[in-house]
Order: C-alpha cells, then structure tokens, then sequence
C-alpha cells in the first residue's frame, strides 16, 4: 500500500551550551583589542584638544611679567607661579564690580526663570487645565517664528527696562524648550499618584511642591544649570540694554578686555611697575568666568542621561 513520503524537517538551531555566550548582531560583539585601542586613543586626543587651551589660559594667568615676555605671549610651561594678577583683579574695582552684578544676574535670575518654568510645565502637563492646548501651540510657534531684535529693543525700551538690571533677566528669562523637557517629565509622573493626593486634599500648589518636584529632582537639576549657564555667559542683552559701564557683567568686561588688549581701570600699580601684564589679566579674568560652570557641571552631570532623555521622549 502506497504511503505518503513526510516533508523532511529541517534542523533545528541549537541551543547555546552553558559555556557558549548566546549568538549577538555584530554591533554588540565584543570589540577586539585593536578596537579598544582606537577607542582609547580618540578619547585621549579628545580630552587632549579641550584641556589644552585651558592649561595654556591658566598657566598664562599664573606668570609673571618676565615669564610671558620670554614666551612671547601665551605661555606653555610654567616658570613661577604668582597670583598677582587674581590679587589685583579682586582687590575692587570694576572687575570685582562685574563678577558681583554677574553672580547676583545668575542668582535672581534663575530663580525666576525656574519658577515660571516650573509652574508653565505642570500647568501643560495637566490635559484637563484650562487652555493647555492653545497656550501650548503658542509656546511652539515661538521656537519657529520670533519678532526681531528691533521689535525686542523697542519693546525693552518702552516698558522702561534701558539701564535696569531687569533688561538683562525679562528678555531671556523664559526657554521654550527647556518648558518642553519639563512638561515631558511631568507627564510621565503616574496619574494615579496625583488623583489620591486630590482625594487626600492636596491642591495644586501642594502637589507640585511635595510630589511632582521631589520625584522630578533630576530634569529640575539640569533644567536649573542650563539656566545658570546662560545667565552666567550672557553678554548680548548687557551690551544692547546697558549704557552704563558701571553696570556691565563680568562677560562684557572680559570682551572689552580682550578687545582693547589692556588691563582695566583700578588694577594699581602692579601693570606700571612691570610684575603685571595685561595678557595675564586677560587669561585671568577667563578664568574666572570659566570656573563657576567648571564647579558645578560635575555635580548635575550624573542627572544629565536621566533628565534630558527622560523628559524629552517622555509627553
């Protein structure tokens, strides 16, 4: 009697012993040595190429007179440290002037762009709330579309702001997109977390505060150095708003210094005796620009990978 031949089966792929590592695509294969070199040695040339100016910008500003004279400008190796230049630059005047109206610009104003931050986000956050879609749609049409420098200054002019610190906080003191990652992470907080505080009798203010913003401390981190870093670098606004020099922050005084290539006013007698050159108050006053942000990036870059990417795929 004739029977049907059986379709042959094809083998089946066998499983990985215990001692096998499981089969990966090729991007998650173990890179080989000759990988791990190159990986190391372009690291190396990275960091190599962003330290390099700096130690040449610190040591510069940490030479005497003599020592940037025999290098014929900026100086590579040191030969005798002296902090005459930091001594001087501290001791008044309109550096110190500077830094003080700087740090005081950075303070206020972060404090008050993270306030309205803040509270913008939750608001957008929340789909019930009043208006959210409008208000949102608005805040999205000015990443694209802007009025001008000249409707700005004229605005900035009529409200009275000219030669007001306020002029260097009110123009810049919202981000869009910094209200975007915020609101993406608000979002992401569990519906359910907010509905019982309600039914406990929180009310908004108390939400945001005990709740949203503790389990938020990572995106609000990095929200709040953004922030701080751009009041602190911010010259722009000082020198279309400000005619006063008196008023300037560290930023324009550092261009003004760089731009004329000489020392400011009310630095003493140290420039005039010799121990002092102006290219050693120039790199000193870089310095001192550069090392609040050099400070505090270490301590807010481990809530960068969970802040940005969490509030930004988020929403």
């Amino acid at each position: 009697m004739w029977e049907p031949r059986q379709a042959p089966v094809p083998d089946q792929p066998k499983e990985p012993r215990w001692w096998q590592a499981p089969p990966r695509p090729t991007w998650e294969e173990k890179p080989s040595q000759a990988g791990l070199a190159g990986k190391g040695l372009a690291l190396s040339l990275a960091v190599l190429a962003i330290l390099f100016p700096l130690w040449i910008v610190v040591v510069t500003s940490l030479s005497s007179r003599k020592t940037i004279d025999e290098a014929g400008g900026l100086v590579m190796v040191p030969k005798g440290i002296t902090f005459i230049a930091y001594q001087e630059l501290l001791s008044g005047g309109q550096v110190t002037r500077a830094t003080v109206i700087s740090v005081l610009v950075t303070l206020v104003g972060t404090a008050f762009s993270m306030t309205v931050s803040v509270l913008c986000a939750y608001g957008l956050s929340r789909t019930g709330s009043l208006g959210h879609r409008w208000i949102l749609m608005t805040l999205l049409a000015t990443m694209f579309f802007s009025a001008g420098l000249i409707p700005t200054y004229l605005l900035v002019q009529t409200l009275g702001l000219t030669d007001t610190y306020l002029a260097l906080i009110l123009p810049s003191a919202v981000s869009v997109f910094n209200i975007l990652v915020l609101r993406g992470f608000f979002t992401g907080i569990s519906q359910e977390l907010i509905d019982s505080a309600r039914i406990d009798g929180a009310g908004d203010i108390r939400i945001l505060w005990q709740i949203v913003m503790p389990l938020s401390r990572a995106v609000i981190a990095v929200i709040t150095l953004f922030y701080a870093v751009g009041y602190w670098s911010a010259w722009f606004n000082a020198s279309l708003y400000l005619n006063d020099q008196d008023m300037m922050p560290l930023q324009n005084v550092m261009i003004q210094l760089v731009q004329k290539q000489e020392a400011p006013v009310g630095l003493g007698q140290a420039i005039k005796t010799g121990q002092l050159s102006g290219l050693a108050v120039q790199m000193a006053v870089m310095v001192m620009a550069l090392l609040p942000v050099a400070v505090l990036s270490p301590f807010v870059q481990k809530h960068f990978k969970k802040g940005m990417l969490t509030g930004a795929v988020k929403g």
